[in-house]
C-alpha cells in the first residue's frame, strides 16, 4: 500500500488492449504473464486478498519491463511505474534471496554500478582478459561452459572493453565545428562508457559536427535504471540527485543520451523524485532537457550529410531494431527512422514488428534466459526476413542481443548490429 499508487491499480479497465503488446503473454498466452494479470495480481495483494509471496515475486521479475503495454492501454495506466514499486516492496520485505545473491546485490548496485572508478576498473580487467591471451583458453577449454551455457554463449558476444572513458579520450569540454548553435551535456553512462566507449566518442563527434559544444560532468554517475527495475529505489534516487547537480552545474541546454535504457529514466527523474518537494523544480528542469541524440541531431542541429560506399551488389540494406524504452516512453523512434533514410546509397528496410522487445531488457536476458532466448528466436525471425547487412540499434543491451541473435543463427560475416551513432558517424561526410 506504501509502494503502489492505488489510483493507478484501479484505473486498468481490464479491457486486454495490452495484451497482444506485451512479449511474455505472447510467448505463453497466460493471463497471470499480461500487463492487465499482473496489475490483478498488484491490488490483490494491496487489497490483502493474496499474500505476495514467491510465486508473486516471480511473476513480478518475469516481467521485462519493456513498457509496450502503456502506448496501447486507453486507459493511460502508468504501468511501469507500478511495476517497479511493486519490485521495490518485494526488495524491503523480501525474505527469499540467499546470502550470496544479497551480496552479489549489495557489490552491483552498491558498490559497482555508482562509481566511475570502480566501472573503469573493471573495464580494464576485461580487456585484459581480452588482450592477454586468457579469452582465448577459457573458450579453446570451453571452462565457462561448465558453469552454465547461457554464460558461454554471452562471453562469444563481449564487447571490446576500455578503462579509459571518454573523458580520458576527449576530456570534458569539447567545441562546436563551425558555428556554435547550442551546449549539450553529454550523458556518457556506466557500462556505455567501459563497454561501449568509442559509441559515446562517435556520439560526441556527431554532435560537434551538427554545431554544439559538448560538457561532459565529470561528477555525473549511474542513471539509476538498474536499481530502479531491481527493486533499489533509494540508491536510484541517490543517483538521480547526484546527475542533476552535475548537469545543472554545467549550464547545459540540453541532456543528450545514447542509450535508450538511460534515457527512459533521466526523462522520468521528475516521477523518480516525486514525493520529494525539495526536489520537484530541480528534477523537472533535468528531465524537461533529456533528448536522444537522434533526436537532438534531427530537431536541434545543423543538417549532416551521410554516404554509404555503393556494394558491388548495389545499396546496402539496412534495418532497425527499436530499443523499447527509446520508442514507448522517451517517444524516439522516428528520428533514427528519418536519419538512416538520409544516407545516400542505402536502402531502409522496415523491419516486422521493429519495435517488440529483443529480449535483452537491462539485465533480464541473464536473470530470465529462457524466456529470453524464446523472445530472441522469433524476433531474429523478422530480423533474417530483411536480409540486411546491418541492424541498427539505439540501446547497448538491444546491441549485445541483436550480436547475440546474429551469432546463433550463423549470420556472422553477413549481417553486423552496430548501433546508431556508430553507424552514422562511420558514414558522415565531413564537411570542407
Amino acid at each position: 500500500m506504501q509502494k503502489l499508487d492505488y489510483d493507478q491499480l484501479t484505473n486498468c479497465m481490464r479491457c486486454g488492449f495490452c495484451l497482444p503488446a506485451c512479449p511474455t503473454f505472447k510467448e505463453t498466452g497466460i493471463e497471470a504473464e499480461s500487463p492487465r494479470g499482473r496489475i490483478s495480481l498488484m491490488k490483490a495483494a494491496v487489497d490483502g486478498l493474496m499474500e505476495p509471496g514467491i510465486r508473486f515475486e516471480d511473476q513480478m521479475n518475469h516481467c521485462l519491463g519493456c513498457r509496450a503495454c502503456e502506448p496501447a492501454c486507453p486507459a493511460d495506466v502508468k504501468y511501469g511505474q507500478l511495476i517497479e514499486g511493486a519490485r521495490d516492496a518485494i526488495e524491503v520485505h523480501t525474505t527469499q534471496h540467499r546470502w550470496w545473491v544479497k551480496g552479489v546485490r549489495k557489490l552491483v548496485f552498491k558498490e559497482l554500478f555508482p562509481s566511475q572508478q570502480r566501472m573503469q576498473l573493471l573495464g580494464t580487467g576485461l580487456h585484459f582478459y581480452k588482450m592477454s591471451g586468457i579469452q582465448k583458453l577459457v573458450r579453446k577449454t570451453g571452462v565457462v561452459g561448465l558453469f552454465s551455457k547461457h554464460m558461454a554463449t554471452m562471453e562469444k558476444i563481449l564487447p571490446d572493453a576500455s578503462g579509459k572513458g571518454i573523458v580520458e579520450r576527449l576530456g570534458t569540454f569539447i567545441p562546436a565545428k563551425g558555428k556554435k548553435l547550442g551546449t549539450v551535456g553529454m550523458f556518457r553512462g556506466c557500462l556505455m562508457d567501459v563497454l561501449f566507449t568509442e559509441t559515446n566518442i562517435s556520439t560526441v563527434k556527431l554532435l560537434t559536427e551538427a554545431g554544439f559544444d559538448v560538457v561532459i560532468p565529470e561528477s555525473q554517475n549511474c542513471c539509476g535504471a538498474l536499481h530502479a527495475h531491481s527493486g533499489e529505489t533509494d540508491q536510484a534516487k541517490q543517483l538521480a540527485k547526484s546527475n542533476i547537480r552535475a548537469f545543472q552545474e554545467a549550464g547545459v541546454d540540453y541532456i543528450i543520451s545514447n542509450a535508450g535504457g538511460c534515457g527512459a529514466i533521466l526523462v522520468e527523474y521528475d516521477h523518480l523524485l516525486h514525493d520529494e518537494e525539495e526536489w520537484k523544480e530541480d528534477s523537472t528542469w533535468f528531465a524537461k532537457r533529456v533528448k536522444d541524440i537522434s533526436t537532438i541531431l534531427v530537431e536541434k542541429g545543423r543538417p549532416l550529410r551521410y554516404a554509404d560506399t555503393l556494394s558491388p551488389q548495389g545499396p546496402t540494406r539496412v534495418t532497425y531494431q527499436e530499443s523499447c524504452h527509446l520508442r514507448n516512453v522517451m517517444k524516439g523512434s522516428q528520428p533514427i527512422k528519418q536519419l538512416l533514410q538520409r544516407v545516400s546509397n542505402t536502402s531502409y528496410i522496415e523491419m516486422k514488428d521493429a519495435g517488440s522487445c529483443c529480449g535483452s531488457a537491462g539485465i533480464y536476458n541473464m536473470t530470465q534466459p529462457d524466456m529470453a532466448n524464446q523472445i530472441l528466436e522469433h524476433k531474429m525471425e523478422n530480423v533474417n526476413a530483411t536480409t540486411a547487412s546491418y541492424v541498427v540499434t539505439s540501446n547497448p543491451g538491444c546491441l549485445l542481443q541483436m550480436k547475440l541473435g546474429i551469432d546463433k543463427h550463423g549470420q556472422t560475416g553477413h549481417m553486423e548490429a552496430v548501433h546508431i551513432a556508430d553507424f552514422l558517424y562511420d558514414r558522415l561526410v565531413k564537411q570542407s
